[in-house]
């Protein structure tokens, strides 16, 4: 089966045809899909910075960790389920669409990051400046920003492509 012809029959199932046509639900979700990004990115942002020891170098990288990596779980969990539902939605203009593609590919490569820099960091023996990868930790920590920032741009691209 192709994307399109998978696209197609979504699209006419009574789940995506009821998300479709009750007015509020669209909007409601995007606007969630929208907040779940911005606690996931404002996380990611004050994180990084911390990792790459540009802020919070008062704090250990493991408080940092500690208090932002339960909220950048709970919004990605948001953040899937509301972009489940809109790909059931319009799934044409997801599916086949390589922006989208792209901006998955990036969500998962920078929660690869997440969870190779930030949970080693939530084990009470782990000590952060004996790693074995803490030469990289500042330069995987911007690559990060830089990720969640193209994640962006793709996930509003996706609506002009």
């Amino acid at each position: 089966m192709s994307i399109t012809s998978f696209s197609d029959w979504l699209y006419a199932t009574p789940v995506a045809t009821s998300i479709r046509d009750t007015t509020w639900v669209i909007p409601t979700v995007q606007s969630i899909h929208i907040l779940a990004i911005g606690v996931i990115v404002g996380s990611a942002i004050v994180s990084d910075l911390r990792l790459a020891g540009v802020i919070a170098t008062d704090e250990s990288p493991r408080a940092v960790a500690r208090r932002y990596l339960p909220w950048m779980w709970t919004a990605l969990v948001v953040l899937l389920t509301t972009g489940l539902i809109l790909v059931v939605a319009e799934p044409g203009r997801t599916l086949g669409n390589t922006i989208f593609w792209l901006k998955m590919a990036l969500v998962l490569f920078a929660f690869v990051l997440t969870l190779m820099f930030r949970k080693p960091l939530l084990d009470p023996a782990f000590e952060h400046d004996r790693a074995h990868w803490q030469a990289i930790a500042k330069p995987a920590a911007w690559i990060s920003l830089v990720v969640w920032i193209v994640v962006i741009f793709c996930g509003r691209w996706i609506a002009y492509t």
